[in-house]
């Protein structure tokens, strides 16, 4: 008799047999992204404005790299690394084709933390006599940045199971306001952390709850030992980069290439220290020695590993949530699809990998993705074009940064969080919306702000479920529903062809972040079902001008063909009666609908809406038709609908007897 564990051998055996090729090559399609889009790349379209966009990349890269490096803690050498390694490894698993991932301000905060608590700082500095064998670094430097790799290389495992564990769908948690709270806290408590360089004092590392509050109350109590030169530097660095970004902006439609002010501001800074000897005669502290070349890989300090777990997950789910956000952003802006899941493997394996080459946690980064909007990026192409350039730098000008001034580095990483510092404008935008979004938004950032990045957003995220489950029984419908489609036939009483089906949805349950994405993904399937009804009015011309050559051929046309062109203009009614109460991402879905069927050439008409919902889809500014949109009942958009099709009917008669005539 075959045995239990025979009988397992052999189902498990077939099951391999059973495997096809074509399943092997669908799986590695859906893993490895780059297999899809780089054998159908256009080399004529897409290789300038990629070249261009990787060019202003590697700029701002190199720019950003150095002073991450220092705000995670290491030498500045190790943020030129980190912009180099994660980048190729994204453009290999990532799904963003604008997604600009490398050293990130978030992450290389909270890595700070355990390389300050398990390596404090001693008295040395970066060109220290006692060198170790890799890089000419310090034995001090090589220890901190084994800490922030093994930062990065448990951070990146944890993303790398939770794309395991397909958690991929439980973002929907991350509602907007939240992530926005929490990334402007966080870049509330990076600029904090980079004020002693910008007024160029000495003082000793502050973390931990309150941490905030206590360095602000030790920078007034050592007023004195502000140095005036760096302050000077830092407020004409501030001035420079903010004039001239705001300038590039405004003038970015009539200029291809942008100013690369960063760059710029390094050459000219790092000149100006050396000509003056500002280091020695002013006493400003600079970056100093830069190795050349890649290093040899190494395995992260598995020893500490365990001491890092919490930086480890605030990582983790603090880059993923960061970069997620501005992947799925890019997404809608140019119009394709990111897979959540996918984006988890990508961003673990840009942490974990890295981490053999003594990189600091990675993330994509606002900045950088604003930054090839704005120049055209078309691929990933741009990413890897990036990393040509930033190696030509790490071989060959990197010793040239010796003299870069460190309070140019931090004002560089002041100015480049301005776009999530300008968050704070949001604030209005809640509180028209959902005054409880406003709320969440306001105490997700003191949460932040008292404690850290993974706190607020951890209390964001618990803060947002509770409220929506004191809400939800305050609805008059309480289990949650699909959307149902009811239709309803209407023909006019002149005998004319009947009007084409309007489309009546209801809406049974509250609209928030919970229920969003289902109820979108249900009102697409049903827009889809009758998406072929609008191709006849596709070209109004075109039609005008069958009518009018069926005039000329035999004059017994009646005008048929014109009605049938104008009619055929599906409708969508939503059925707000059960809308009991909704958030900042009900608003946001209702408007993505209404611009979605916009774009398919469907009117949307919302019946039994309530006042407060009225007034936060106008708020957004999305809502622009000559006809009503808002309804008091289904009745009334009905009839609104018919007596519009009267009219362009009577009007297409109009223009056809004119034509006639001639």
């Amino acid at each position: 008799m075959m045995t239990k564990a025979k009988r397992k051998r052999n189902a498990v055996w077939r099951k391999i047999q059973a495997v096809r090729f074509e399943d092997i090559k669908v799986w590695c399609m859906r893993r490895l992204p780059i297999l899809e889009w780089m054998p159908v790349y256009n080399w004529r379209e897409n290789l300038i404005p990629d070249a261009v966009s990787g060019m202003m990349l590697a700029i701002q890269q190199v720019a950003q790299g150095l002073a991450f490096a220092v705000l995670s803690s290491v030498h500045p050498v190790f943020g030129l690394y980190g912009s180099f390694f994660p980048v190729i490894i994204y453009a290999i698993f990532g799904m963003g084709h604008h997604v600009a991932t490398g050293t990130f301000a978030l992450t290389s905060l909270i890595s700070a933390n355990a390389v300050e608590r398990l390596v404090p700082l001693v008295n040395t500095n970066f060109t220290t006599s006692n060198n170790s064998e890799i890089l000419g670094l310090s034995e001090f430097e090589m220890q901190r940045i084994g800490v922030a790799a093994a930062v990065s290389f448990l951070g990146g495992i944890i993303q790398v199971a939770m794309f395991m564990l397909q958690l991929g769908s439980a973002t929907f948690l991350l509602t907007e306001p939240v992530i926005s709270a929490m990334t402007t806290g966080a870049a509330t408590h990076v600029v904090t952390s980079q004020v002693k360089y910008l007024l160029g004092m000495k003082m000793p590392y502050i973390s931990g709850p309150l941490g905030f509050f206590h360095i602000y109350a030790y920078i007034f109590e050592n007023i004195r030992s502000v140095q005036l030169e760096a302050l000077l530097l830092s407020l004409l660095s501030i001035v420079v980069l903010v004039l001239v970004k705001e300038l590039n902006e405004k003038f970015q439609r009539n200029i291809k290439i942008v100013l690369p002010i960063d760059l710029v501001l390094i050459i000219a800074t790092s000149v100006a220290c050396y000509c003056a000897d500002m280091e020695h005669v002013y006493g400003i502290e600079v970056v100093g020695h830069i190795p050349e070349g890649l290093p040899s890989p190494k395995t992260p300090p598995m020893n500490v590993l365990p001491e890092v777990v919490t930086e480890a997950f605030g990582v983790a789910l603090v880059g993923y949530v960061a970069s997620l956000a501005i992947a799925n952003a890019s997404a809608k802006k140019f119009k394709y699809a990111v897979d959540d899941n996918q984006e988890f493997l990508a961003h673990g394996l840009s942490n974990v990998i890295p981490s053999f080459f003594f990189c600091i946690p990675s993330a994509a980064a606002m900045g950088r993705t604003a930054l090839l909007y704005s120049t055209g990026a078309k691929t990933q192409v741009s990413g890897l074009i990036s990393c040509v350039l930033i190696l030509v730098v790490i071989y060959a000008i990197g010793p040239m940064l010796y003299w870069l001034p460190m309070c140019v580095l931090a004002s560089i990483i002041v100015v480049g969080l301005k776009g999530m510092l300008m968050q704070f404008r949001d604030l209005k935008k809640y509180w028209n919306m959902d005054k409880i979004d406003w709320g969440i938004w306001i105490s997700t950032y003191v949460f932040t702000i008292c404690f850290a990045a993974n706190m607020g957003l951890l209390y964001g995220v618990v803060c947002t479920i509770v409220i929506v489950i004191f809400r939800f029984p305050r609805a008059k419908t309480l289990n949650l529903k699909n959307v149902k489609e009811v239709e309803y036939k209407y023909k006019t009483e002149d005998n004319c062809e009947s009007l084409k089906q309007v489309k009546i949805v209801s809406v049974n349950n509250p609209l928030v972040f919970l229920n969003a994405r289902k109820f979108h993904a249900d009102l697409i399937k049903i827009i889809e079902k009758d998406s072929t009804s609008s191709q006849g009015c596709e070209d109004v011309n075109k039609c005008e001008q069958n009518t009018l050559l069926c005039s000329f051929s035999n004059g017994s046309c009646h005008g048929e063909s014109l009605q049938s062109c104008h009619i055929e203009q599906p409708v969508l009614i939503l059925d707000c009666s059960g809308l009991q109460f909704f958030d900042y991402t009900g608003v946001s879905v209702l408007l993505e609908i209404y611009m979605d069927c916009k774009n398919r050439h469907i009117d949307v008409f919302l019946a039994h809406c309530k006042a407060s919902l009225i007034k936060a889809m106008q708020y957004g500014e999305t809502l622009e038709s000559e006809n009503p949109v808002f309804f008091e009942s289904i009745s009334s958009a009905i009839n609104a609908v018919q007596i519009h099709r009267v009219r362009l009917t009577t009007g297409n008669y109009s223009k056809f007897s004119e034509q006639s005539e001639v």
